[in-house]
């Protein structure tokens, strides 16, 4: 069975447990790499092509502007395809409720038929949001397992809970 863990991560300034801090590596990206430890398979980072401002502040208005026009950012890659994938591990921080517009881009990008998407969230309190909902309204003909949310600021302590979670879903 092969695997991808697709996921998109925010590194420098994040909102972690009620103030700004600057964070070398994002915590969906960290949560992405425990689970490659756990089952294996290709991490791919989706990059859209215009950063996100590098202000905190900032970058949650250039999200929500986004979403509320359902925009889709040009990514700078895409995998070369998904054939002979079987499960993808999907990860993303909550913005507004819901993944990042870049991740809807990467995900209408390809047929998921027959896929199962696996999908994982990191967010300060605000769980998995309506991200499952619209991963089954998005995802047709592919399976939509049960969602893990991480506290963004626990993402660095979450190896032994995202390994377990991980290696049911495979």
């Amino acid at each position: 069975m092969a695997i991808l863990i697709a996921y998109y991560s925010r590194k420098g300034q994040n909102y972690w447990n009620g103030s700004i801090v600057d964070l070398a590596k994002g915590n969906t990206e960290r949560v992405a790499e425990f689970v490659q430890r756990a089952v294996g398979g290709e991490l791919f980072e989706i990059e859209p092509v215009r950063e996100y401002s590098a202000d905190y502040m900032t970058c949650t208005e250039e999200a929500k502007e986004e979403l509320r026009q359902g925009a889709r950012p040009a990514l700078k890659r895409y995998p070369e395809g998904l054939d002979g994938i079987d499960t993808i591990f999907l990860g993303y921080p909550n913005w507004w409720g819901t993944m990042p517009m870049c991740v809807y881009t990467f995900l209408e990008r390809f047929d998921l038929s027959g896929k199962k998407i696996v999908p994982f969230c990191t967010n300060e309190g605000s769980g998995m949001g309506s991200s499952e909902r619209e991963l089954k309204k998005l995802c047709k003909g592919a399976t939509v397992a049960q969602g893990l949310s991480i506290h963004g600021a626990e993402a660095a302590k979450s190896e032994a809970k995202v390994a377990a979670w991980a290696k049911k879903n495979v």
